[in-house]
């Protein structure tokens, strides 16, 4: 290894040109005006308080000159290296709070990479740099890297963490250790510092590894980068030593090291012979139904979902775990599972709750029953099927089916389209495209409801759900747009009144439903959007930003342009909703259900929030009629490259 270079800083020296230039400053004032001078005679004089401080001219002419000051440097650190193999594996950004545990790479980041190629994004919470990720991928296709700072710094990551991995989405960890306790310089490091530093996110982790080579590092980095992206996607952690971090490097080291190729895996596709038996089970159906779970990896991920609806004239349930399908063609939520004769599952995490109802919240006891029709035949194909964790049970119940297909189910349709359209008779064509005029009207009528519904309390004052979902797309409908957000707090209104049809379109839902993953999501969402030229929108909950709202500065000090319309019920809701049930459920009255729920005396006024970080802000707002042209003003914000919030005071739900 290289050896360190040593150079001495004289201390005295430096505090006599402290002294002299101080001295040098008070010559150089101004004799004070001769009123300043009487107004000073006239003052009553109080006894001077002495300086406990002496100033530093006396220090250095009276204390003994302190030693030399050994200072240590090297032409070229192992993060140099690291940043290297960082930059093979294609980061646009690194987001991170800063840490001292990774100080060396992040150095190397921002001089030796040139902050470019991935450029370093400043947090305010680690839970804000894998939110961030998290949406970002979600819209780019690919991972972000974020880097965090030990034990605290994992800790406060973990719950987006988890987030992400039953979003199935993949996150790149980078975190920072020291492993070695004879280089833990003080009580701090010797508590951010840890013998098994990814233990506390293993369970909601894809993988991780703790290199203790450069050459290992590289190799364990590619190789993470490679499971991250493999179907089913999720995060991965690498665990980045502080001292081979910033230990130096010789050039003959150096030229030792080698970064292995990236080669991503092909996604898995089901096997041929159960592909077969499902499209022979689908063409002959009488009421075949899609129900579509995170289906569309990609863009081609919708139009094969198409072909396959429109192949079977099959309509599709969307749970909106991300975008599937466009939302006004004529097959969109045409279908029921209740009604289903053969009911296809893809990738839906979670088959059991959609087959089955449970005793609702607001009564005793749990009995659970099935809701499919007597003889339907359930067809999954699953990503999940491949790699299953036990201690964090988010695959929810076993559920009966006639055939498990274990691969990625976008991988999968272009071979089960093939065989559909193979086994397509004239007579079966001729029923399959009666059963398509059927579902066209049923859609229709659904269509025709949602805008009958949307106009209930239109004029309200809190504005009501749907009015806010309308004046939004009054605004944006003509322009190249993404929503970055959830739509169940909502009532899924953009989802009724809009018209999805692009894969960037919508981000889909949380994953593990944590608070907190919303504001940061929806910024590294439109961070993603941002070199494509498109408006990012982001209908935020008021709860969800209170839980780390500095990403609100984030967006604004890396100019990152969304819209932001807050739905500002001043309520955890849907925990209030849950206190009214159970009080209702015991007879004793709602009219407590606030306490413990509420967002409310004071109010937060989020528009002062917003200012307070930089971001042009506005309301709020409790006028319906005030929504719209707030909306257009904000707009012209974000076309500038700006990011932009409207407070929107709104009806729960």
């Amino acid at each position: 290894m290289a050896r360190s270079k040593k150079i001495s800083v004289d201390r005295r020296g430096f505090l006599k040109g402290a002294a002299a230039g101080a001295a040098g400053a008070a010559a150089a004032l101004v004799a004070k005006p001769e009123a300043a001078k009487a107004q000073e005679a006239a003052e009553v004089h109080r006894p001077a308080t002495p300086n406990p401080l002496p100033g530093a001219k006396q220090t250095a002419a009276e204390t003994t000159p302190p030693a030399r000051a050994d200072v240590w440097t090297t032409g070229r650190p192992g993060s140099d290296f690291m940043v290297d193999v960082i930059k093979t594996l294609g980061f646009e950004y690194v987001a991170a709070n800063p840490g001292s545990s990774f100080r060396g790479i992040h150095e190397s980041l921002i001089n030796y990479g040139g902050n470019k190629a991935p450029e370093l994004l400043t947090c305010c919470h680690e839970e804000s740099s894998v939110a961030m990720a998290h949406g970002y991928a979600k819209i780019e296709g690919k991972p972000m890297m974020i880097m965090a700072h030990g034990t605290v710094g994992l800790q406060h990551a973990s719950m987006a963490i988890y987030n992400a991995y039953a979003d199935r989405v993949p996150v790149y960890v980078l975190l920072g250790n020291i492993a070695d306790g004879a280089w833990r310089r003080s009580d701090v490091e010797w508590a951010h510092s840890v013998q098994d530093a990814a233990a506390m996110v293993r369970d909601y982790t894809k993988w991780d590894d703790a290199p203790v080579s450069l050459n290992g590092f590289a190799e364990s980095a590619v190789r993470a980068y490679k499971i991250a992206m493999t179907p089913p996607m999720e995060p991965v952690v690498i665990v980045a030593d502080a001292v081979m971090q910033e230990e130096p490097l010789s050039d003959a080291d150096r030229a030792k090291l080698q970064i292995p190729k990236l080669t991503l895996a092909a996604p898995p596709a089901g096997d041929y012979g159960a592909i077969k038996e499902a499209a022979k089970m689908l063409v002959n159906a009488e009421s075949p139904t899609i129900l579509a779970g995170r289906v569309a990896r990609t863009p081609e991920g919708i139009q094969l979902l198409v072909q396959l609806a429109e192949t079977l004239q099959a309509p599709i349930i969307d749970k909106h775990f991300r975008m599937n399908f466009p939302t006004t063609h004529p097959l969109y939520g045409a279908g029921t599972i209740g009604s289903a004769d053969v009911l296809l599952g893809l990738e839906v995490p979670d088959m059991w709750q959609n087959t089955h109802t449970q005793t609702p919240v607001n009564k005793m006891g749990m009995e659970s029953r099935r809701i499919t029709k007597a003889g339907a035949k359930v067809i999954t194909i699953y990503a999940g099927d491949l790699f299953s964790k036990s201690n964090y049970q988010d695959f929810g119940r076993y559920d009966e089916v006639e055939l498990a297909i274990a691969a990625d189910a976008q991988a999968t349709l272009p071979i089960l389209i093939d065989e559909c359209r193979k086994l397509i008779t004239p007579e079966r064509k001729a029923v399959i495209q009666a059963r398509a005029a059927k579902l066209a009207e049923v859609s229709r009528r659904n269509r025709e409801r949602d805008l009958a519904d949307a106009a209930w309390a239109f004029d309200a004052s809190p504005v009501s759900t749907a009015r806010m979902a309308a004046e939004l797309w009054n605004q944006i409908k003509t322009e190249d747009w993404s929503l970055v957000s959830d739509l169940t707090f909502v009532s899924n209104w953009p989802g009724r009144l809009w018209d999805f049809d692009k894969h960037y379109q919508f981000i889909g839902g949380h994953g593990a439903y944590g608070v907190g993953y919303g504001a940061p999501a929806a910024v590294g969402a439109a961070l993603a959007n941002k070199k494509h030229g498109r408006i990012s929108v982001n209908i935020q909950c008021d709860g969800d930003l209170n839980y780390a709202p500095g990403v609100l500065w984030t967006a604004a000090h890396h100019r990152i342009p969304m819209l932001n319309i807050m739905h500002n019920n001043r309520a955890y809701h849907q925990e209030l909703m849950y206190v009214e049930d159970m009080a209702a459920r015991a007879r004793r009255g709602v009219e407590h259900a606030k306490i413990g729920t509420a967002i409310e005396d004071p109010n937060i006024d989020y528009a002062m929030m917003a200012k307070a970080y930089g971001m042009f802000s506005e309301g709020p707002i409790d006028n319906p009629n005030d929504l719209g042209p707030a909306i257009k003003r904000a707009l012209e914000v974000v076309k500038k490259g700006e990011p932009a919030m409207i407070d929107v005071l709104t009806q729960p739900r």
